[in-house]
């Protein structure tokens, strides 16, 4: 949303942006499912199945009635086609005059389903459903035709004409280790302190208020699945170190500094700053502005730092400035080169951590990250004249990035 800006001053939630009341776009409440590893938990579930109960409890927090969304937009990756968003919406009990558009753009498509919505609503009000879901555990088998008809069988879509280069992740990971100067030994370093994060903010019960429990397999010992099943807690330094490399033969991205597949979902709801405070809404993120930004595909991962300085740079922010940073933590390597372009202390980014402890479920994980900061605005919402600057960013396949900028406001 390059074009929209957002609040300045939000001690009373007005905003300097140009952009009426009734057309500020605004994310008054976020909640995602546990993610679990794929193949795990929630293998008894389809993406439809793990999106609903979001949807439907996503309602009742905010009070919107089911007629009044305008729209469902839902990111997903590599999911059976059709429309995923539709499915989900009519599986929560949303009526039928509710549509649903289902969103592709791989890694991103979490977010980049919320940034649509935005613009949505700064286009001409509404209130929006939109989020991201990804079961890998159900995701179906892909082929071609060869030319007598018969299938032939492909592990991952193609993200660039060949010319261009077209590398498997933890290659393009590789690349950008080496192209930006990445240690084996930094990486390592940031992915136990995501686990150690993880663990901690699971111990103190941070990820609760956000987390939607899921049905368990029928015959399970438990009757739902109610946390993250991927923070380490016995995760040390010397294991860390003994993890072979992964891609490439002596290269320095391994399994342990890799993000492992996850199934999940995300989803907020966003409307307009008038609507908002109608519901009777405390405070939200206010869109301040976003970019999307193509790279190398052999660099694909430096794709969100080539968005966010881009909309930084828009918005006259400073990275300094930025009180809270999510980052999708594909790999330690890219996360790390992206921070390191944008001048942000990794110290920073990813408070309770990330996709290294918590997994990868794709489409949705660009959702997740935004229902962190607002979890984390929530919890430390700092000066109330000013509100609490918000970021997040995530690489994305083929050589492209989103980020999103926000602003903590009290409404």
């Amino acid at each position: 949303m390059p074009a929209t800006p957002g609040p300045g001053s939000s001690g009373t939630g007005s905003t300097q942006s140009g952009l009426p009341d009734d057309r500020q776009p605004v994310i008054i409440a976020a909640l995602r499912t546990p993610v679990c590893r794929a193949n795990g938990a929630l293998k008894h579930l389809r993406s439809h199945e793990i999106l609903s109960p979001v949807l439907t409890a996503l309602l009742a927090k905010t009070g919107v009635e089911p007629a009044e969304v305008a729209d469902v937009v839902i990111g997903n990756a590599v999911g059976a086609g059709g429309n995923v968003a539709r499915l989900a919406a009519l599986e929560a009990g949303l009526p039928v005059t509710v549509p649903g558009l289902t969103v592709d753009r791989q890694c991103g498509s979490g977010l980049d389903a919320v940034v649509l919505a935005s613009r949505l609503v700064a286009a001409g009000g509404g209130t929006y459903l939109a989020g991201g879901v990804e079961s890998i555990s159900t995701a179906p088998l892909r082929a071609h035709r060869n030319d007598g008809g018969e299938p032939a069988f492909f592990s991952r879509a193609q993200f660039a004409p060949k010319h261009h280069g077209d590398p498997d992740m933890g290659v393009a990971a590789e690349n950008v280790a080496r192209e930006y100067g990445v240690t084996r030994e930094r990486q390592d370093e940031f992915a136990l302190r995501s686990h150690r994060r993880a663990v901690a903010a699971q111990a103190n019960g941070t990820f609760t208020r956000e987390t939607v429990a899921l049905p368990a397999a029928p015959g399970a010992a438990q009757t739902a699945i109610t946390a993250d099943d991927g923070p380490r807690a016995k995760l040390g330094a010397p294991l860390m170190a003994r993890f072979p490399a992964a891609f490439v033969q002596g290269g320095t991205v391994t399994a342990g500094n890799s993000c492992f597949d996850a199934d999940g979902a995300a989803a907020v709801v966003i409307t307009s700053l008038a609507r908002a405070r109608e519901l009777g809404a405390g405070d939200g993120l206010a869109v301040i502005g976003t970019e999307t930004a193509g790279v190398d595909p052999k660099l694909l991962g430096i794709g969100a730092a080539a968005a966010a300085a881009r909309l930084l740079a828009g918005q006259s922010v400073a990275a300094a400035d930025v009180d809270l940073v999510e980052f999708n933590e594909a790999f330690a390597s890219q996360t790390l080169a992206c921070l390191d372009h944008l001048g942000i202390d990794p110290l920073r980014a990813n408070a309770d951590g990330g996709a290294l402890a918590i997994g990868h479920a794709y489409g949705a994980s660009g959702a997740v990250l935004v229902t962190r900061l607002l979890a984390q605005a929530r919890r430390e919402p700092g000066d109330a004249e000013r509100g609490k600057l918000a970021l997040a960013m995530i690489s994305i396949a083929g050589g492209m990035g989103t980020a999103a900028l926000f602003r903590h406001i009290r409404l």
